[in-house]
């Protein structure tokens, strides 16, 4: 039996309609873990849908509460020799609220329904076909070799749509137990739907408040226009002092200096927002960057809501209070600790003491990368390049976030993602989906990489590495 064996039997898997129901079934799960009511659902996903599949090829698994606050996790193993190569992979079953009632006519977010080379379904493309394509992909290889010939460990967690909480605590209390020698995993969408996607690593996100709270309840603005300060003019200038007017990043320390020259070579042929929906606004953001060197290698501000009054229905009145809800896209090679107090200094700076920087404790990720030229990027993206005929695209790091500085920096390990999505799914919003066309070749990509790391010739353990 071949390489080629493997990744015949991993086409047919979604040739034969078994990946659409076995997504539908994983779809149908409604873990939405932003809504209490359905906490139990969490639970069922990882001990019902997923035990059991990953138990039948070997693994032995255990279910773990949050050790923070949050879902569950799954962790299991199929150690065939300790000599071998170990994999981690990840994945997580939870996904952000099904937002039915804004589906389009004939579209339920929690039925997963085929149209054309669509896969609609709330999780489809985020992360339920990812970790399903993984695990199948190992079946597989199994199914053709009769051993993998290396050594598995999986975590799935169910608290990611929130920020996460407790994986990182996870993985320090079961370091020892997850120890591995690369992290290969898939979450995020491809650069171009036609061609596979490296990244490894992801820009940090710190979200914060900015608050102008100036009094007790609002004032007639006739009465009181001209006498009394407006929040909500106070909240805008001070926002306007934080980029300029085509979004360039003002305050000093947040400016990376990591964009060197061989992170703009990595970056350099690499597309931004092809064939997506909306088109990238090429005069917007760091003037002297391409469009990749922004999404990729610089931070990023935005201002994600803002209110004062009652924006449904204005009265004439002068408001107490305004805030914004505002966030930061960051590169390794950005101070982390320093972001919000220097945030504070540029304000105070500019005399805005009377606007408050409250952070937000949700959703923070701090940056990760890796090396470009690290032996497991080489090792991965041959073997994709072996599989397609085409060299994938390598992005350092990810433009958007996800935990994976638990693996990079708790456990030590190269992390290398290669995700089965594209730009155009919808990730997070109405009618999100994932394509036929693209989970078929992801299959035997996912083949092919795991039926070369079992035939040996694996990259050695670098000093350092855990």
């Amino acid at each position: 039996m071949t390489r080629h064996d493997a990744i015949r039997r991993a086409a047919l898997f979604a040739d034969s309609g078994q990946l659409q129901s076995d997504l539908a079934a994983l779809v149908a799960y409604r873990s939405e873990s932003q809504n209490p009511a359905h906490a139990s659902v969490l639970q069922q996903y990882l001990s019902e849908a997923l035990c059991p599949r990953l138990e039948a090829a070997g693994f032995d698994c255990a279910l773990h509460d949050n050790p923070v606050a949050g879902g569950p996790f799954l962790l299991g193993s199929r150690i065939e020799d300790p000599a071998l190569p170990t994999v981690l992979t990840y994945g997580h079953g939870d996904v952000i609220l099904g937002q039915d009632a804004q589906w389009r006519a004939g579209l339920d977010p929690f039925v997963l329904t085929e149209e054309g080379d669509r896969m609609y379904g709330r999780g489809a493309a985020d992360n339920k076909v990812q970790h399903l394509i993984n695990i199948a992909a190992l079946e597989a290889v199994l199914a053709v070799r009769g051993s993998l010939g290396f050594n598995v460990k999986i975590v799935i967690e169910t608290s990611e749509e929130i920020g996460s909480p407790g994986l990182r605590e996870m993985m320090a209390l079961h370091r020892e137990a997850l120890a591995a020698d690369v992290l290969i995993a898939s979450d995020g969408p491809r650069l171009a739907a036609e061609r596979p996607t490296m990244f490894m690593g992801s820009r940090g996100a710190v979200s914060f408040d900015l608050v102008v709270d100036l009094r007790e309840g609002a004032h007639h603005s006739g009465n009181w226009g001209g006498l009394l300060a407006d929040p909500a003019i106070i909240l805008a200038h001070a926002l306007a002092c934080i980029t300029d007017a085509r979004g360039q990043i003002a305050v000093p320390e947040w400016r990376p200096d990591s964009l060197t020259p061989a992170i703009r070579a990595a970056l350099r042929d690499l597309p931004v927002g092809t064939n997506s929906t909306p088109t990238v606004d090429v005069d917007w953001g760091e003037e002297s960057l391409t469009p990749a060197e922004r999404a990729y290698g610089w931070n990023s501000f935005a201002i994600l809501a803002m209110t004062s009054g009652v924006p449904e229905a204005p009265v004439n009145a002068i408001a107490a209070h305004a805030r914004a809800r505002c966030q930061l896209r960051y590169v390794v090679g950005t101070d982390a600790a320093d972001l919000l107090p220097a945030l504070r200094r540029h304000l105070d700076a500019r005399g805005f003491d009377q606007v408050r920087v409250a952070p937000v404790e949700a959703g923070i990720f701090p940056a990760t990368r890796l090396n470009p030229d690290h032996p497991w990027v080489n090792y991965v993206r041959a073997s994709l390049t072996t599989t397609t005929g085409q060299a994938p695209h390598v992005l350092p790091n990810l433009a958007g976030s996800l935990p994976n500085d638990c693996f990079a920096d708790v456990l030590g390990l190269p992390t290398i993602w290669i995700p089965h999505s594209y730009l155009g799914c919808n990730q997070h919003a109405p009618n999100e989906h994932v394509l036929k066309s693209l989970s078929r070749e992801a299959m035997q990509v996912m083949a092919g990489l795991f039926w070369d790391i079992g035939a040996g010739d694996t990259p050695p353990r670098a000093p350092g590495d855990q």
